[in-house]
């Protein structure tokens, strides 16, 4: 029986339904009867045709007991459909149900911060500074003492939920009281934030703590924005080789010590080439289809089989065998969320997600965009670009936009930084000004083709300028960027792909189908 990844919501979508899907035709590949349990109708596992047998009920330890009663199961694969199977595992252990994959109390080693970290210690892989949480006046301490910002992170959690980046002591007070009201029954630990560090992850599947088979992503944001809506791109571009090494001896050494049997997740964080781990899912991740359609191989399909016991030849490819490149993009659904502030953040809020393949890193990107809404050829841009370092850090990709010849727009503090560094842009008044031309009108008339709103901090709970310029992006169906990484790297394949991207070629054009 294969778990599903339950309702629909933010966090918890059609990645994991594919993983689903797939380990249950990779069963019956192998003669097995399968079984589905999962309550989501949108979803193709719940298609009456998918499996053998299909429970349509809540994935929960009641409902899997009785089903192991009429059933009589020979397994129960957890690490599928997300976050809500995965936190039965403890459950179904103590019942003595035969789960495949990865022991229980080596997923809880895994899941549970203090335990992992714990383990990381003895492993001697570096991690973010951290501390078990014991009370709000402990956790105002450990901030001083480590410096602002710091992240909160409960356990067990999918998508991000509750976690929070704390910039000051009132701050870090409200999100400790979200946090700890949403996961009583676990720790929450708050860590050390690192500013503009990189973020990378490796998916894989391993045997016994054994590197079958793996596949290292890079973020084109910096560290902070959640890993489901962060665009990635495989292989990795901007990282050094002795990174690399580096994060596939620390992977072996996770792997090896958790025993993992079947597919896991490890998440890094890399700056000044001093590479951290943030977490490792022993499960599968969001980002399993698209690693497995870019490098033409089903990882899936090699974890059941994993799991079933069977000898599996091991296929680590090289991040560099490939002759081009895949990017994701994350699809957002701003305009249907009536205020939510479209900005990127620690709280995933993506509800979907482009892939694309291209010749090159530029022209992955360009066409991953065009295929979550953004339109060609950009001939005006609106620049309102954060504080003195981001503006600073987009100089450069000024420049370049002047040079395409781009029609540059920009808030008063943008253009007059702009102004001084030699460049020419038209100054629009804030939202909330009283008289002449106004950003959200120009907005909402269509002047504007492209958003580049960089927010000044993490989170803001009022209703700012930054806000209403962003909403009116979304409202409006202008491409928005609110991340100084992102900004950077589309503005140089503008230049590369001079303002427009190549022709489209389908999947099969770059590599002969096998999946």
């Amino acid at each position: 029986m294969v778990l599903g990844g339950g309702a629909y919501r933010i966090g918890s979508s059609v990645e994991f339904d594919w993983c689903c899907v797939n380990s249950v035709m990779a069963l019956k590949k192998k003669g097995y009867q399968t079984i589905m349990l999962n309550y989501n109708p949108e979803t193709v596992s719940t298609d009456y045709d998918e499996c053998d047998r299909l429970y349509f009920d809540e994935i929960s330890l009641e409902a899997i007991l009785e089903i192991n009663k009429k059933e009589c199961l020979d397994g129960v694969i957890l690490s599928m459909g997300g976050q809500i199977p995965n936190n039965l595992a403890l459950d179904l252990e103590k019942h003595a149900l035969p789960i495949w994959g990865t022991k229980a109390k080596d997923i809880d080693r895994a899941e549970d911060r203090h335990k992992f970290s714990g383990l990381l210690d003895e492993l001697e892989i570096d991690q973010p500074e951290w501390k078990e949480l014991q009370s709000i006046e402990d956790a105002k301490q450990f901030a001083e003492k480590i410096g602002y910002p710091v992240l909160i992170r409960p356990s067990y959690v999918l998508s991000g939920a509750a976690m929070s980046i704390a910039a000051n002591d009132s701050q870090l007070e409200e999100f400790l009281t979200k946090a700890t009201d949403l996961s009583s029954e676990h720790p929450v630990v708050v860590s050390k934030f690192i500013l503009g560090a990189k973020e990378i992850e490796v998916d894989g599947i391993s045997r016994n703590g054994e590197l079958i088979t793996s596949a290292m992503s890079e973020h084109i944001e910096a560290a902070g924005v959640h890993s489901g809506d962060s665009s990635m791109v495989l292989p990795p571009q901007r990282v050094y080789p002795e990174v690399i090494r580096k994060i596939r001896l620390n992977t072996k050494k996770i792997i090896k010590a958790l025993n993992i049997h079947g597919p896991f997740n490890i998440q890094f964080m890399v700056k000044d080439n001093f590479v951290k781990v943030i977490e490792c899912n022993l499960r599968a991740s969001r980002s399993f289809p698209f690693v497995c359609k870019v490098f033409n191989n089903n990882f899936i399909e090699k974890a059941v089989s994993v799991m079933a016991g069977e000898k599996v030849q091991v296929d680590d490819r090289s991040v560099f065998d490939l002759e081009y490149v895949g990017v994701k993009a994350p699809q957002f659904s701003f305009t249907r969320l009536q205020g939510a502030d479209p900005a990127l953040g620690v709280e995933m809020m993506s509800t979907g997600e482009v892939a694309c393949l291209g010749d090159d890193y530029s022209e992955a990107l360009l066409k991953s965009l065009v295929s979550v809404g953004f339109k060609f050829p950009i001939k005006s841009v609106l620049l309102s670009t954060g504080g003195i370092e981001t503006k600073a850090s987009f100089l450069n990709s000024v420049r370049s936009l002047s040079d395409l010849g781009i029609k540059m727009y920009a808030t008063e503090g943008t253009a007059r930084f702009l102004e001084e560094n030699g460049f020419e842009a038209k100054t629009l008044g804030w939202p909330d000004a009283k008289e002449g031309e106004l950003t959200t009108e120009y907005i909402k008339e269509g002047k504007i083709d492209l958003v580049v709103n960089i927010p000044k901090n993490f989170r803001q709970k009022e209703l700012t300028n930054g806000y209403h310029i962003r909403r009116a992006a979304a409202d409006f169906s202008i491409p928005l960027i609110t991340n100084l990484q992102m900004a950077n790297r589309f503005v140089e394949a503008l230049v590369h792909e001079k303002n427009v991207p190549r022709k489209i070629k389908a999947w099969r054009d770059y590599t002969s189908p096998q999946m």
